[in-house]
């Protein structure tokens, strides 16, 4: 009965871990979009915290 349960568990582990990495790419795209975003324009930042 072990045998039977055991290819069942890593077909799932392995969708569940795809979902997670396709979600922890997501987030990281999104991060480092913001991130590249914010440097672009530190100058207009600046220029309104002196004035």
């Amino acid at each position: 009965m072990a045998d039977k349960n055991a290819p069942k568990k890593p077909g799932k582990s392995g969708d569940a871990r795809e979902e997670r990495l396709k979600a922890a790419l997501k987030a990281n795209m999104a991060r480092r979009k913001a991130q590249a975003k914010a440097r672009a324009t530190p100058n207009d930042k600046a220029g309104k915290d002196e004035g």
